[in-house]
C-alpha cells in the first residue's frame, strides 16, 4: 500500500525532473527506473554478501574489486558534480555488462541513457529514491504502480494505458492458474501482467498466511489492506519466475518499464523481449512461441494505423487479409494461444460490426473454430483523458465450440466517464465478473432469455444470421420505443468508423487508377 507520505516524496520526486528540464512523463519513469534498478543491485550484493558471511557460499558479484565505488551506497555520498559523473559514465555502462539477476534487462539495457544532466537534479534524484522502501517486497509493487499512474498522455500508434480495475476484471474472469503460462503481445508497461501475478499471489495464499495492515489515508481516515504471501506458490516459485510471464513490445521504453514493473512486484526474471509480435521476423526469431505458445493471453493491443502488409507476418495475413492493426493483433493472438488457450482482448467497435471483407472473416473465425465465450460493451468514456474511443473485450478459447455467445452490456465501472474519472457509487463490474462465471450454468438452466438486461446470450445461428455482427446493439432488446435508439457516443463511433472505411477504400481505387 502506498502512504500519504510515500505518495508526497514521490511527487516530489516528479516535481525536482520537472524543474530539472524533464518533463516528457515516460522519459521520466524511465530516468526513475534505471536510478532504483542502481540501487536494487547494490542492496541485493549486500544481502549476498550477508549470505556469503553466513554460509560460507561464494556467489556471482556484480561488482568488482575495482567497481565498488559505483555502488549505489558508496556514490550517494559523493558531491552532487562527482555523483553525476559517476553515474553517467560508469554506472550506466555497467547495466550493460551485469550478468545474473540484471539479464531480464541485458536485451534492452544496451540503449539506456542518462538524461540528467544538471548535478542538482541527479542529488536530489538520488536523495529522495533512497528514502523508498525499495527493501519492502510488499511496498514495491504498488510504489511503481503509483508512479505509472502518472502517465496522463496517450502514446503514438494508439498507446495508452488500460486501467487497473479493467484489467483486474479480465484477469478474474479467465481465473489464471498456477500452472498457466501468461502472454501479451503488445505489454506496455505490464499492467496484464503485473495484475495477473498479484491475483494468483491472492488466489494462492493460505488463509493463515494472509495478514491486515492498517495505513492513514491523506484525509487522516484508516484503511485496511491485505498482504498476501503467495505461499501456496512456493513450489512452482521456478516457473513463476521465468515461464509463467511473457511480454513483447516494440518500444524500448515501455519495456525497461516493464521489465522493472515486474521486478518491482516480486517475478525474479519475466521473459520480456523488444520485438513487434505482427512481423515474420517474430515467427524466424521466438518460432516456439509465435504460434501454440501460450494458455493465456490478455492484451490492449494499439487500434490505430495500418500496417505494410510486406512486414505483416504471412501466417496471420492467411487468417485475415488486410491491413488494419486491431484486426492482425485478434489473429495473432490466436495463433500465439495453444488448443484450449483462452484470451480476453480489448478492441474497438468496428471489430464488432465492419462490414469489410476482413473484419467479416475475422468474426466468422472467431464464431466458427473458436468457443466466442463472451463480448463485454464497455462504456465510451473508460479509456479517458487519454481515448474517447468506444470498445469492447472478448473472450475466446481457441479451438473449442461456439454454441451461444454471452453478450454484457457495461454502463457504469465505479468512475465517472468524463476526462476526470472520478470515482462515482455506479459500478457494474461485480456483477459483471459474478454472472461470467456461472454463465455457462445460466444458459443451460433459464427458460427465458431477457434481452433487455444487462447480461444475455443469443445463439450461434442467430449471429451467423447477422453476418457474425458482435455489437450488443444489434441483439439487446429495449422496453420502451423512446429507448430503441443507440447512445449518441455509440452512432458517432459508428459513422467515424464507417467514414475511415470509405475514405480507406477511395484511397485504393485512386492507387489502382
Amino acid at each position: 500500500m502506498i502512504t500519504g507520505q510515500l505518495k508526497g516524496d514521490i511527487n516530489k520526486l516528479w516535481e525536482e525532473f520537472w524543474t530539472g528540464g524533464i518533463a516528457n512523463p515516460l522519459t521520466v519513469i524511465e530516468q526513475i527506473t534505471f536510478l532504483m534498478y542502481a540501487r536494487l543491485l547494490d542492496l541485493h550484493e549486500q544481502r549476498d554478501e550477508k549470505r556469503e558471511k553466513q554460509t560460507g557460499r561464494a556467489f556471482n558479484r556484480r561488482f568488482g574489486p575495482d567497481q565498488q565505488h559505483i555502488r549505489w551506497h558508496r556514490f550517494m555520498h559523493e558531491e552532487k558534480e562527482q555523483m553525476l559523473k559517476i553515474v553517467r559514465d560508469e554506472v550506466f555502462p555497467q547495466f550493460r555488462m551485469i550478468s545474473g539477476e540484471g539479464s531480464v534487462f541485458a536485451e534492452f539495457m544496451k540503449d539506456a541513457q542518462c538524461m540528467i544532466q544538471k548535478p542538482s537534479l541527479m542529488e536530489s534524484a538520488v536523495e529522495m529514491i533512497n528514502k523508498l522502501p525499495l527493501e519492502n517486497s510488499d511496498t514495491k509493487g504498488d510504489l511503481y504502480e503509483y508512479l505509472l499512474s502518472k502517465l496522463t498522455t496517450a502514446g503514438i500508434n494508439g498507446q495508452f494505458r488500460t486501467p487497473r480495475h479493467i484489467i483486474r476484471a479480465m484477469v478474474e474472469m479467465l481465473d489464471p492458474d498456477v500452472t498457466d503460462r501468461i502472454a501479451d503481445p503488445s505489454c506496455g508497461t505490464a499492467g496484464f501482467l503485473t495484475v495477473a501475478y498479484e491475483y494468483l499471489m491472492q488466489k494462492y495464499s493460505s488463509p493463515q498466511s494472509v495478514h491486515t495492515e492498517t495505513v492513514i489515508s491523506e484525509k487522516g481516515e484508516k484503511q485496511e489492506f491485505k498482504i498476501y504471501s503467495g505461499d501456496l506458490l512456493l513450489e512452482h516459485r521456478e516457473h513463476v519466475d521465468k515461464d509463467m510471464f511473457h511480454g513483447f513490445d516494440f518500444d524500448a521504453t515501455m519495456l525497461r518499464i516493464a521489465a522493472m514493473n515486474l521486478v518491482m512486484h516480486g517475478v525474479a526474471e519475466p521473459d520480456i523481449h523488444y520485438q513487434d509480435t505482427l512481423s515474420g521476423r517474430f515467427a524466424e526469431r521466438f518460432p516456439k512461441q509465435s504460434k501454440d505458445a501460450y494458455s493465456m493471453i490478455l492484451a490492449n493491443p494499439p487500434f490505430k494505423g495500418s500496417l505494410d502488409e510486406e512486414d505483416v507476418d504471412p501466417a496471420i495475413l492467411r487468417m485475415v487479409k488486410t491491413k488494419k492493426t486491431e484486426l492482425l493483433f485478434v489473429a495473432q493472438i490466436l495463433r500465439m494461444l495453444k488448443n484450449g488457450g483462452k484470451t480476453a482482448i480489448i478492441v474497438p467497435d468496428g471489430v464488432l460490426f465492419g462490414s469489410s471483407k476482413a473484419h467479416q472473416q475475422l468474426r466468422e473465425h472467431l464464431v466458427e473454430n473458436n468457443e466466442l465465450m463472451g463480448v463485454v460493451s464497455l462504456p465510451s468514456g473508460v479509456f479517458k483523458p487519454y481515448a474517447g474511443v468506444s470498445t469492447a473485450i472478448l473472450f475466446i478459447t481457441k479451438g473449442s465450440v461456439t454454441d451461444h455467445v454471452w453478450f454484457y452490456d457495461l454502463q457504469a465501472d465505479g468512475l465517472s466517464l468524463d476526462d476526470k474519472r472520478a470515482p462515482i457509487k455506479d459500478n457494474d463490474i461485480p456483477a459483471l465478473v459474478a454472472k461470467f462465471k456461472v454463465r455457462d450454468k445460466t444458459i443451460a438452466e433459464s427458460e427465458t432469455n431477457d434481452k433487455t438486461q444487462k447480461a444475455f446470450w443469443v445463439s450461434k445461428s442467430d449471429i451467423v444470421a447477422n453476418k457474425y455482427d458482435l455489437s450488443i446493439n444489434r441483439y439487446k432488446e429495449t422496453v420502451h420505443k423512446e429507448e430503441l435508439y443507440d447512445d449518441p457516443k455509440k452512432i458517432l463511433s459508428k459513422l467515424v468508423f464507417l467514414e475511415n472505411e470509405i475514405l480507406a477504400d477511395l484511397k485504393a481505387l485512386e492507387n489502382m487508377l
